[in-house]
């Protein structure tokens, strides 16, 4: 939910108990004693309005009229933003709004704020109203909340219209309270004890709306109109810069995971390599933190509704000490059971993201044995302060990368997995510099301005120092940097990229000054040497491999608005091995090991059943209904797990929990304790069956090259 004004509730009298108890409610005199203060626009908010439409259109990528089509689009997206469950405007407020739908393109062009504004009221307004109803509701002991009657609430309420009238709104409430309350009860709380943490809940939530300030309604208002140029392009107010670099925040000293408010949740957007919760193992991208408690024993405050900040300020803390997280998994609907995580809390060191080293060996069918060297790159890196002081030991992942093809090289590896699975990207620079390792002089990116100029100055300017097979592991959490990489090597045909679809952030963001604030607006475009551009569609794998990163929850194809893919001209490159003609054979036997492999067979059998979860949009209301979903569910991740334990050799589980809990016979720890410990982590083939598999794909690779005589490592 974005940050919001202060409201002017209503205060009437309370109507007869009835069927529609929550129509006489939602007008019944205040639960909260709130004092909000009034919305006012200020003469420097509108200057700074009309000094961004001025910014956006001579600085932003996207060449786009702000025009009554526009106009009819912001309203759209802040209504969305405003809610987007459609859950506390009417029907009757859409068709007010829609109104002034042609009106906000020379509204902003001049400065005007007042009819956005307005709507900004009516919604907190409502919101307050809404609350005081709920709360009313849950206090009074003569409702019964009940959860013996079939019914079920449908979930994905963004594909769904408003309320057509109060009565509508009241029944959305009565089954979205119902389902809250069934959630806290299967999670071990008495009733009594769910409708007090429910009335605390939205207390809490009045009570920070009517905490907002002008600037946050400000804020809410622009940011609706700036994300229509591309999901990159956001007004930071002197506040919000403030936080700019809170993820940085975050990995310095956190949990190390970098978040966004999305709907009413915090969502986790990516986990920062060799932090924490990437260490942790068990907060996922996408999750979305519904609760944050502190120590072992802390209560687990929610967090449903609150501003990110917020969030981020109970998840921060000192080094050593635990947070714990309750989580609603990425694929879960709205109203699913939730489960609890700890993370202890450290400090991000250079040293754990920096570039690693293994070597393991593989045979093949002659029984002939290959050495496979890995090179593990969690992002790239560099000592900006060190490089510009001419610091001779500065520390880059080009520096750490070239030392370790030396090691390998004396190791006589016969090929290399450069693994860039949750590398987020980092400096360009690097980027540029580390493909300059695997090929000649050449061009690996190109930029095209705001102005449509297209540069090639980023370019490899060495002879190769590795000229070995090698091939590159990407995901779903593999962006920028690592897609220029990526991209590069597999345009140059310089080796096989394997694994899922990239994240497809290709656009470069610069930052703006402001009368008041700044604006943080993208400037220009990435394009590979092919002339593909890495945007949106990102770099695809010549050979894939199931993921279980959802590409519709996670990546810029998920975002709306975001700029499309598309192409220019190619750039004169080179060609190193011919792997289109390589690909047939080296798939087919890929495909012929996953589909014997128990731990790929597994996977498979994984997605189906989170797909088959996520395609659910409703959920039933019915305690009996919900445990016997709950007891299926277990059931069938149990027999998942022991058709891949029974296929491995090892004894199955006898129960789901089992499953989390300590392995006596393979010596593994319970993972809440395990996270606790946990040290740097390191490459491991033997547990990572993608690794595994991008070292045969590696070795089919070499043995299709092994009449070319091409000398492996040169010019160390």
């Amino acid at each position: 939910m974005p940050d919001k004004m202060p409201p002017r509730p209503t205060r009437r009298a309370v109507a007869s108990r009835t069927l529609t108890l929550l129509i006489s409610l939602l007008l019944a005199v205040p639960a909260l004693a709130l004092s909000p203060e009034p919305l006012e626009v200020t003469k420097q908010q509108e200057k700074t309005t009309a000094e961004i439409v001025r910014t956006l259109h001579e600085y932003h990528f996207r060449d786009q009229t702000l025009d009554d089509e526009l106009s009819e689009k912001f309203l759209s997206n802040y209504l969305d933003s405003l809610d987007p469950g459609k859950s506390y405007l009417l029907q009757k407020d859409i068709d007010t709004f829609m109104q002034h739908k042609a009106e906000f393109d020379d509204d902003f062009k001049k400065g005007k704020l007042d009819t956005a504004i307005n709507i900004y009221a009516t919604f907190l307004e409502r919101f307050i109203a809404r609350s005081e109803a709920i709360i009313a509701q849950l206090e009074d002991e003569q409702y019964k909340l009940g959860f013996e009657t079939e019914e079920s609430l449908r979930v994905d309420r963004d594909k769904t219209g408003w309320p057509a009238n109060a009565a509508e709104a009241d029944e959305l409430w009565r089954k979205r309270i119902k389902a809250d309350a069934l959630n806290l009860k299967l999670a071990g709380k008495e009733v009594k004890e769910a409708r007090e943490l429910l009335i605390k809940r939205y207390r809490n939530q009045a009570r920070r709306i009517s905490q907002q300030t002008g600037e946050d309604a400000f804020g809410a208002v622009i940011n609706s109109f700036t994300t229509l140029y591309d999901p990159h392009t956001n007004y930071l107010s002197p506040r919000t810069l403030e936080n700019f670099n809170i993820n940085m925040s975050l990995s310095l000293e956190g949990i190390g995971a970098m978040l966004q408010s999305e709907d009413e949740y915090t969502k986790v957007v990516r986990l920062i390599p060799a932090g924490p919760a990437d260490k942790q193992g068990q907060l996922k991208p996408a999750d979305r933190i519904v609760g944050v408690g502190q120590d072992g024993e802390g209560e687990i405050v929610e967090v449903i509704g609150w501003r990110l900040d917020e969030v981020v300020d109970l998840i921060r803390g000192k080094k050593d000490s635990t947070v714990r997280l309750e989580i609603l998994p990425a694929k879960a609907a709205a109203g699913s059971s939730t489960h609890i995580i700890s993370i202890k809390r450290d400090k991000v060191k250079l040293e754990e993201q920096a570039a690693q080293k293994a070597v393991f060996e593989l045979k093949d069918d002659s029984d002939k044995a290959y050495k496979i060297g890995v090179i593990d790159i969690p992002t790239f890196y560099l000592d900006f302060a060190a490089y510009r002081q001419r610091d001779p030991d500065y520390r880059s992942s080009t520096r750490d990368v070239f030392r370790l093809l030396s090691e390998l090289a004396e190791e006589n590896v016969d090929g290399i997995v450069v693994d860039l699975r949750n590398n987020g990207g980092g400096s360009l620079h690097e980027a540029t510099s580390l493909t300059d390792l695997f090929i000649d002089q050449g061009p690996v990116v190109q930029i095209r301005q705001t102005n449509q100029l297209i540069t090639r100055n980023h370019r490899s300017h060495s002879k190769a120092v590795y000229r070995g097979p090698i091939v590159v592991l990407i995901n779903r959490l593999s962006a920028s940097a690592s897609e220029i990489f990526a991209g590069a090597i597999q345009d140059y045909g310089r080796g096989i990229i394997i694994g899922s679809q990239s994240f497809g952030k290709g656009t470069v963001q610069t930052l703006q000054p402001l009368q008041h604030g700044q604006l943080k607006v993208t400037e220009s475009k990435f394009y590979r040497v092919s002339g593909d551009s890495t945007q949106h569609r990102g770099v695809v794998p010549d050979i894939a491999l199931p993921d279980l990163i959802d590409p519709e929850l996670v990546g810029e194809s998920s975002y709306d608005h975001a700029l499309p893919w598309d192409s220019i001209h190619a750039a004169k490159h080179n060609r190193y091995f011919d792997i289109p003609a390589a690909l047939p054979s080296i798939t087919q036997s890929h495909m012929a090991r996953i589909k014997e492999d128990p731990d790929f067979v597994y996977l498979t059998d994984e997605l189906e059943l989170a797909e088959e979860m996520s395609s659910r949009t409703t959920i039933s209301l019915r305690e009996k209904t919900r445990i016997a979903e709950k007891d299926e569910y277990e059931n069938k991740v149990l027999a998942l797990e022991n058709k891949r334990r029974k296929a491995k050799g090892l004894e199955p589980y006898k129960a789901y929990s089992d499953i989390n809990g300590t392995d006596e016979e393979d010596g593994e720890a319970d993972p809440e304790q395990q996270a606790l410990d946990a040290g740097p982590e390191k490459i491991n083939p033997e547990e990572d069956p993608f690794l595994t598999e991008a070292g045969h794909i590696l070795l089919d690779f070499i043995k299709a090259n092994e009449s070319q005589e091409t000398p492996k490592i040169a010019n160390f």
